[in-house]
Order: C-alpha cells, then sequence, then structure tokens
C-alpha cells in the first residue's frame, strides 16, 4: 500500500552509490496498479540532505527517502512492515520525486 514502511533486504553486490546493506523502503506506487514488483524509494539514516530527500520519521528515527533512488523491487525481498508514513510526510516524498522525475 502506497506509504507503507518495510524492511527491505537489499542484495549483496551494490556498485557504485547505489544502497547497502538492510534498511527500511517506502511503497511510492500508486495503489491502483497490480504489477508484480513494487515501485520503492529507499531510506538512509546517513544521506545528505537534499531538496530530493525528504526527512521522515521511522519508529522514532529520523531518515530520509532517496527518492533519486527510487527502483522495482520483489515483494519477496521486502521483510515486514512496520507502519505508514503520515500525509504530510508522503506530502513530502511525493515532491522529491516530482523533483527527481521532472514533472
Amino acid at each position: 500500500m502506497r506509504g507503507e514502511v518495510f524492511r527491505l533486504h537489499v542484495p549483496r553486490g551494490s556498485r557504485g552509490h547505489e544502497q547497502s546493506g538492510s534498511r527500511y523502503a517506502v511503497i511510492v506506487q500508486s495503489d491502483q496498479l497490480a504489477l508484480s514488483t513494487w515501485l520503492v524509494a529507499p531510506t538512509s539514516t546517513s544521506a545528505r540532505a537534499a531538496s530530493f530527500r525528504p526527512e521522515v520519521d521511522i519508529g522514532g528515527v529520523n531518515t530520509r527517502v532517496l527518492a533519486e533512488q527510487a527502483a522495482a523491487v520483489d515483494p519477496g525481498r521486502l521483510g515486514n512492515s512496520v507502519g505508514f508514513l503520515s500525509f504530510d510526510e508522503m506530502r513530502r516524498v511525493d515532491a522529491a520525486l516530482r523533483i527527481v522525475l521532472d514533472l
């Protein structure tokens, strides 16, 4: 469900600036699309601030949503749901996606 936050199991072998290690991911795909993969944006607690990296609260920890690294993942790579972003947090994620995708 859009705005839901899951633990993301990132595969080994990340290259360059790709995110590695276990982290959270936010579902950014429309609920109207029934696809075999889900579009997610990973998070980072150490990423530098940027207009396209909104800060959100996940489990009491401030983290940044990396809109520029949104990717399609198999739902099997997602662990347990840890909740949902608030309405205001999703608005910030949407704004970041508009910047990254030039919408």
